[in-house]
């Protein structure tokens, strides 16, 4: 009889050790194509949450990537986490995910401005500190925003181009990343108003803003739509990484003289890049996306350790990348930004295509 009871109680061990075992795995992965969740290194450390736009997009990745190298120097829990889509409801998924999971901060690249609202505000509810970094929620469902550039310097850059590009007017179109994209619509917003308030831009049309979501072959897609359609045109601008990629391959395998520019990684572009007929785009911008994410993670540690609130006029000191300090931002929230977009070209591109 004793035999029997220590049997019983050996198998309920092995079974209770079993599933205590499997729960961080499956909390980690659960709702999304590619996560990753680091252990703790200090029994105080918190757990740090990232949810970048989609899985499988390069820029995206770099941006965890720095994000997870801050969070877990400083002695903490990191939670990566990839939406299987480019939507909101994919992102809404994921944040009550990790409200169940009852982590100290969300740091999200948001896919709409309003739809996440109702998700965001249950988490906050719930305690948990929450900021985006490269494309924000309106002000009323996040604290603050790492915002990678402002926006009417981008703006200004890309409308600058064009105007180079295409010598002075003619037609030109943008491919976006998706219709909802916040930081995706506020560049192109302040592109038209930038083109319509000066007129050295008078002679440019823009004929069409279209969407590939960011997803490889829709841009592609997209990019030979825009060639079919208006064989007048001279440039496309594509301010998403996805996109000017697609573009840049479309347009230089099918030897176009349509020109491109917009926002690129140099690893992915570096092919393209060139000031004659064989080369698609002449320049492009972009800032370090693996910055984007340590300032994102260093403003997410002061959130959570109450050193800010996310309020206009506050600072804090992020690492290396040295002191910052939270501004008005044009939604009516506050942001935090990381510096000017830097300009890729033919005499710097080869020192930068192996950096990322």
């Amino acid at each position: 009889m004793k035999k029997k009871i220590l049997c019983v109680l050996l198998c309920a061990g092995l079974t209770l050790a079993f599933v205590t075992g499997c729960s961080d795995s499956v909390g980690s992965t659960a709702g999304s194509e590619k996560d990753t969740q680091s252990e703790k290194t200090d029994q105080g450390g918190k757990t740090y949450a990232i949810i970048t736009r989609s899985a499988g997009n390069p820029y995206a990745e770099k941006e965890a990537e720095g994000f997870q190298e801050v969070i877990e120097a400083e002695g903490n829990t990191c939670i990566v986490r990839h939406p299987e889509a480019a939507t909101a409801d994919a992102q809404v998924s994921v944040i009550q995910s990790l409200i169940s999971q009852g982590v100290d901060s969300i740091c999200i690249a948001a896919n709409d401005e309003n739809a996440l609202q109702a998700a965001l505000e249950e988490a906050m509810e719930e305690g948990i500190k929450v900021s985006c970094l490269d494309s924000q929620t309106n002000p009323d469902c996040r604290q603050t925003f790492v915002n990678q550039a402002g926006i009417k310097e981008i703006g200004q850059s890309l409308m600058d181009a064009v105007l180079d590009i295409s010598g002075g007017g003619g037609q030109w179109a943008i491919l976006s990343a998706t219709s909802q994209a916040s930081n995706q619509n506020a560049w192109i917003d302040a592109m038209k108003e930038i083109m319509e308030a000066d007129e050295k831009y008078s002679e440019l049309e823009l004929v069409e803003v279209a969407y590939g979501d960011d997803e490889p072959q829709k841009s592609t897609d997209q990019t030979q739509a825009l060639l079919s359609k208006y064989p007048e045109l001279k440039v496309i601008c594509a301010p998403t990484t996805v996109g000017i990629n697609a573009a840049a391959k479309v347009l230089q395998d099918e030897s176009s003289s349509v020109k491109l520019t917009g926002l690129g990684l140099p690893s992915e572009m570096a092919e393209y890049i060139g000031d004659d007929a064989d080369h698609s785009c002449p320049y492009m911008y972009l800032w370090n996306p693996i910055d984007v994410g340590r300032l994102g993670a260093y403003t997410s540690i002061a959130l959570a350790e109450e050193k800010i609130t996310g309020a206009e006029g506050e600072t804090f000191t992020a690492g290396e990348l040295g002191e910052y300090e939270i501004t008005a931002a044009g939604d009516g929230g506050t942001e935090i930004i990381l510096g000017p977009p830097f300009k890729f070209d033919p005499s710097n591109i080869d020192e930068w295509k192996d950096v990322y």
